[in-house]
């Protein structure tokens, strides 16, 4: 079992930057991949980015690439999610979120992962 906690959200212009967190609890967070995950009002969680166990291997939504980044501390269990160049269409939840994994990769797929974040809210304006 493991517990994610957000935090970092906030309202910010257009153009401006936010960084995430994400700790985790409760088991050996090296033990799972880790990813963050969106939601706007009135449309599906959709995947946002992710990063393997070691943090060598990342992955990027096409919409996100080159505007924010993944990384992971696993001495201080935590993930990050640095958002730069924000947009009023990246306004969403984010939800971190981890998978347990035996290799080093991460998935796109929500339902590959075993725990989820409260969430926090990002609102960009234009």
């Amino acid at each position: 079992q493991v517990q994610l906690v957000e935090s970092g959200g906030g309202l910010v212009q257009a153009g401006g930057s936010l960084r995430l967190s994400c700790a985790a609890s409760g088991s050996t967070f090296t033990t799972y991949a880790m990813g963050w995950f969106r939601q706007a009002p009135g449309k599906e969680r959709e995947f946002v980015t992710a990063i393997s166990r070691s943090g060598g291997y990342r992955y990027y939504a096409d919409s996100v690439k080159g505007r924010f980044s993944i990384s992971r501390d696993n001495a201080k269990n935590t993930v990050y999610l640095q958002m730069n160049s924000l947009k009023p269409e990246d306004t969403a939840v984010y939800y971190c979120a981890a998978q347990r994994v035996r290799g080093d990769y991460g998935s796109s797929r929500s339902y590959e992962y075993d725990y989820w974040g409260q969430g926090t809210q990002v609102t960009v304006s234009s």
